[in-house]
């Protein structure tokens, strides 16, 4: 049985919970970031949508991504919706080969993050790739174990 403070500290902690506002630990830490970040994440993502083609808006709206052309190579790129490890290289049929990672320094919302990595794809690929960090990503190849187990 909870006293009057207890049961409003309670009321008080869930509310604080499930405020709309509510940011991931890390973040409030970093001094200023926490105010306002909703309406900075709103504008970052209406000027990203300003830099897309109709076809990249619709391709964002619809799957939470869009792809891009590499200037020097013409290899396709996915920009995921992200801030870190949210770049796919693609193969012919629209497959990961590899990610990759690179950002602009600073604590900027995700909008601003993507539009930074799309223009840096479409005017100098090869200067943002040698700056980034290249992961491997699922293949979809499917597991030899598995297949061994389930095949006798």
């Amino acid at each position: 049985m909870l006293s009057g403070c207890g049961r409003q500290a309670r009321v008080s902690r869930d509310s604080l919970r499930w405020r709309s506002n509510r940011i991931d630990r890390p973040s409030r830490f970093v001094s200023g970031f926490r105010y306002g970040y909703w309406e900075r994440e709103a504008r970052g993502l209406k000027l990203l949508k300003e830099w897309l083609s109709p076809e990249q808006v619709a391709q964002y709206d619809a799957k939470s991504y869009f792809e891009v052309t590499g200037c020097h190579s013409g290899k396709r790129y996915r920009i995921s919706h992200g801030t870190s490890m949210n770049i796919h290289e693609l193969d012919g049929a629209g497959r990961p080969l590899a990610g990759w990672c690179f950002a602009p320094q600073g604590h900027l919302v995700a909008g601003d993050v993507m539009l930074a990595q799309k223009i840096a794809l479409e005017s100098d690929e090869r200067g943002a790739l040698a700056v980034a960090n290249r992961f491997s990503v699922p293949t979809g190849r499917e597991n030899t174990l598995l297949n061994y187990r389930t095949s006798y």
